[in-house]
């Protein structure tokens, strides 16, 4: 692998389809014209998140026409972008499509929908049942869909697989600010400290994420590529700070504040190499153990309540 990738912290207008796409195709341009061998969008980047009731209409078939300009542009430059997949069986799904050499190679339906806090996401979408991996004429990756990276089991199974990179994809919100309205907060003693993995000038939950990508990084001892989106919706603020992290959970590049932006890094099989060498992480691993045990604690199939809605046309 040694590849050139761009990750676009985007602000997708909600509900627009075709306004989102004009917009992905004039950043795919520009990224191939650096250089660019790959290109990271955020979550659901081609339709805005809080969609609730336009989920009917903005719902496509993945290989329809809607999306045939990103498959014509990666005929040049590999394209991870985020939409609405609508099935034959009335499902529809928070997906991410892997765009390259002209076609739909993978793509990946969220699996941890979230349906806590302001967030509600069953109401609208199935669940995806699959952590499966990219094999790209870039080199091999796990794609995520925000709450997918915070949960271990579908890092873990990327891990086994030897993915080069995780490509992990978030409409994160911004929470948690401190009082002199940073990202920063008091400890018991009134001394000023930072949220885990933050900056004094984000939201606690970037500093969260820092933390998870981070650990991804060094755990699965690969690349972790966060694309975050920005801008408003509903009164909520997404909160960017998208970044990239190397195998030892060493953060390359990242973006700050809350406009829209790019970076631009090289990834190269050499760095993975050495970071396993040194620490042989994967070697080592003893998951015949963790099956064991996982076959006397853990439920063999979902529970009723966790099965997909599906959704008619009559609602």
């Amino acid at each position: 692998m040694d590849l050139r990738l761009t990750i676009a912290q985007t602000n997708p207008a909600l509900g627009d389809l075709h306004k989102n796409l004009d917009d992905h195709l004039r950043q795919i341009r520009a990224a191939t014209a650096e250089g660019a061998d790959l290109i990271l969008f955020p979550e659901l980047s081609l339709t805005g998140y809080f969609l609730r009731d336009q989920v009917f209409d903005l719902g496509i078939d993945p290989e329809g026409p809607e999306l045939e300009p990103l498959r014509n542009l990666s005929l040049g430059i590999s394209i991870v972008a985020g939409f609405v997949e609508r099935t034959p069986d009335g499902r529809f799904y928070n997906c991410l499509g892997f765009f390259e050499d002209g076609k739909l190679l993978a793509k990946h339906r969220k699996v941890h929908l979230v349906s806590y806090g302001m967030f509600d996401e069953a109401r609208d979408f199935a669940a995806g049942d699959e952590w499966g991996i990219v094999d790209s004429r870039l080199g091999r990756f796990g794609l995520f869909l925000c709450e997918d990276i915070w949960h271990l089991e579908g890092q873990y199974l990327r891990i086994l697989e030897g993915v080069d990179a995780f490509l992990v994809a978030s409409a994160g919100p911004g929470r948690g600010v401190g009082p002199d309205g940073s990202g920063a907060h008091s400890d018991l003693e009134g001394q000023a400290c930072l949220y885990p993995g933050g900056q004094a000038d984000e939201f606690e939950s970037v500093g969260t994420w820092r933390s998870i990508v981070t650990a991804a990084a060094l755990h699965g001892q690969c690349y972790v590529a966060w694309a975050n989106r920005v801008g408003f919706e509903d009164g909520v603020a997404f909160s960017g700070g998208s970044a990239l992290h190397g195998p030892s959970g060493e953060q390359l590049a990242h973006l700050t504040g809350l406009d829209e932006g790019s970076i631009t890094c090289r990834l190269t099989s050499d760095v993975l190499l050495r970071s396993r060498q040194r620490t042989p992480l994967l070697r080592d691993s003893k998951p015949w153990v963790l099956a064991k045990a996982l076959g006397v604690i853990a439920p063999i199939a979902p529970t009723e309540d966790s099965a997909p809605p599906v959704v008619s046309e009559e609602g």
